[in-house]
C-alpha cells in the first residue's frame, strides 16, 4: 500500500515511525526541506515531497497531521486518488467534517481518526513510534461511510501500537473529548497562570504539580482554535467542573470534615474504575 503522511511533526513524525518495517511504500510531505530530510535518513519515508501533488494522486492513503484549517485548505487544493481512503489527526470533528466532505472527491472517502496522543514539544525531532503505544484512537463515522473502510482504519491503527480503537460519531467524540483532553488543558492553563509567583516555584514542587501542569505548556495556535470550534461542548465540560470545584470549596469553608471525605471517597473510586 502507498501512504503518505502529511506533515511531519509530532504526530506525523510519530506515523512514519510507527509504519517503519510494515511494509508499506511511505511517503511525506512537509514544507520543512530538513525534516523530510531526517525522516528520509532514518528510513522512515521513501521520499519526501515539499508539495506532495504527484505523489498524493497515486497514495492508497494520505493521513493529513495538519491544524484543522490546514487540513481545509489541503484537501480543497490536491487531488487524490480515486478509490482511496483520506483520514486525518484533528481533535474536534463536527464543525470540521462538515466542511471536509463538502470539499472532497466523492470517489474518495474520508474516515476521520483522532490518536489519543501527543508530546507538549512540537516538531519532528520529538516524534516517537512509542507515542502511540498503548494510547487510544478514535475512528470517526459518518453516513457516507463504507463498513469496509471503517474496519480497515481500526485494523490499521491496532497494527501501529494503540490500546484501544473505538468508533463514534463526530458529535459524541466531540462532546467526550472537551471533557477527557480540553477540559484538563484548560485546568492545567489555569493552575499554572494563578501563580502569584510570590516564591521560586520550580524549587517547592513535587509530581502532583508536575503532573497537572505538564500540558500547560502547550501550543497557543493550535489549541485555540480547538477550543473556540468546539466551544459549547467545552463550556458545558467546565460548568460542571465549577460545580465539582465549589463543592470542595464549600466543604472546606463549612469544616464539612464528611463532605470532603464523601468527595475524596468517590473520586478514588473513579479513578480506580477508569481505565479496568
Amino acid at each position: 500500500m502507498i501512504i503518505t503522511v502529511v506533515g511531519l511533526g509530532v504526530i506525523g513524525g510519530s506515523y512514519v515511525q510507527a509504519l517503519k518495517g510494515l511494509g508499506h511504500q511511505v511517503y511525506g510531505v512537509d514544507c520543512d526541506e530538513e525534516t523530510l530530510s531526517l525522516a528520509k535518513k532514518d528510513g522512515c519515508i521513501i521520499e519526501g515531497f515539499t508539495d506532495g501533488h504527484e505523489i498524493i494522486a497515486r497514495s492508497d492513503l494520505t493521513i493529513i497531521c495538519l491544524y484543522p484549517s490546514l487540513v481545509l485548505d489541503f484537501i480543497t487544493h490536491h487531488t487524490f486518488k480515486k478509490g482511496s481512503i483520506v483520514t486525518d489527526v484533528v481533535g474536534i470533528k463536527s464543525y470540521f467534517l462538515e466542511k471536509a466532505l463538502a470539499c472532497i472527491d466523492p470517489d474518495v472517502e474520508y474516515v476521520s481518526g483522532h490518536p489519543m496522543a501527543g508530546r507538549e514539544k512540537k516538531g519532528y525531532a520529538y516524534a516517537s513510534k512509542e507515542v502511540f503505544r498503548n494510547a487510544n484512537y478514535i475512528v470517526i463515522e459518518h453516513a457516507k461511510n463504507k463498513k469496509e473502510s471503517i474496519e480497515f482504519m481500526c485494523q490499521f491503527v491496532s497494527q501501529l501500537g494503540f490500546k484501544s480503537v473505538k468508533i463514534m460519531s463526530p458529535y459524541d467524540h466531540d462532546e467526550i473529548i472537551s471533557f477527557t483532553s480540553q477540559l484538563p488543558h484548560t485546568i492545567a492553563v489555569a493552575l499554572i497562570n494563578s501563580d502569584d509567583q510570590k516564591y521560586d516555584t520550580g524549587k517547592y514542587i513535587g509530581d502532583s504539580f508536575r503532573d497537572l501542569t505538564r500540558i500547560a505548556n502547550i501550543n497557543a495556535e493550535l489549541w485555540s482554535e480547538l477550543f473556540l470550534n468546539n466551544r459549547d461542548y467545552l463550556l458545558a465540560s467546565m460548568i460542571r467542573f465549577e460545580e465539582q470545584f465549589d463543592q470542595l470549596k464549600q466543604a472546606l469553608l463549612n469544616d464539612d470534615d464528611n463532605a470532603l471525605k464523601e468527595m475524596f471517597l468517590e473520586s478514588s473510586k473513579r479513578r480506580e474504575n477508569l481505565e479496568k
